[in-house]
Formats: C-alpha cells, structure tokens, sequence
C-alpha cells in the first residue's frame, strides 16, 4: 500500500521558517521523482519543487532562494526547507510521486502527473 505522509507544517510569521516532511513507503522511492506540490485556495496547484532519483532539483521561480528541497534516500524521506516564508506561500502543501518519466522540468510544470499523492499539510504566514 502506497503512504506518502506530510508533516510540519504550521503558522508562522512573514520572514520565519518552516521544514516539511514526507515519510513515503509501498513504492520504490529511489526510483521515483517527488515534488511538493501546493494549493492556496480558489488558485491552480503548483509544483514548487522537484528532485529526481540522481538529486537534481527545479524550483518554481517564485521560491528560488528561499526554498530547499532535499531527500533521504535510506529512510524514503522528502524534506522541504522553506525559509523568509511570505504571506503567498500559504497554502496546503502535498508531497507528490511520479514513478515514470519526469525528465528535466517535466514534473515541475505538470504536477497533475504524479502517480501518488499525500494527503497534505497546511501552511499559513502571516504578514
């Protein structure tokens, strides 16, 4: 049975920090391409970040230089280092998996591709 679980999300204040995490399991993670993925209401989801099998990273140009994404491979781990958070960052934050291809920006630009999705986690900043 595939889980991807997030947690770590919260409240904080515009300029603060927060670290997401995705504990994933029934798939081959070290296989895959995983992204956090986010949805403000009433606005598109979006991929704010991607790391594929090798650790190469794309970042939504909004969150460049601000946010981190990274992974432990040995404990099929995601992890979302967000820092100077602004008030429209807040949105609930999914972890994703594609499991096939996600070349290149693939997974970034079309984040409704992924093959397994967690249930989320709520991140709000206030200004």
């Amino acid at each position: 049975q595939v889980q991807l679980v997030e947690s770590g999300g919260g409240s904080v204040q515009a300029g603060g920090s927060l670290t997401l995490s995705c504990a994933a399991s029934g798939f081959s993670y070290a296989r895959s391409c995983m992204a956090w993925v986010r949805q403000a209401p009433g606005k598109a989801r979006e991929a704010v970040a991607t790391i594929n099998k090798v650790a190469m990273r794309w970042y939504l140009d909004s969150t460049k230089g601000r946010f981190t994404i990274s992974q432990d491979n040995a404990k099929s781990t995601l992890y979302l280092q967000m820092d100077n958070l602004k008030p429209e960052d807040t949105a609930m934050y999914y972890c994703a998996a594609r499991t096939t291809f996600c070349g290149g920006t693939y997974f970034l630009t079309n984040p409704d591709k992924a093959n397994y999705w967690g249930r989320g986690t709520q991140v709000t900043v206030s200004s």
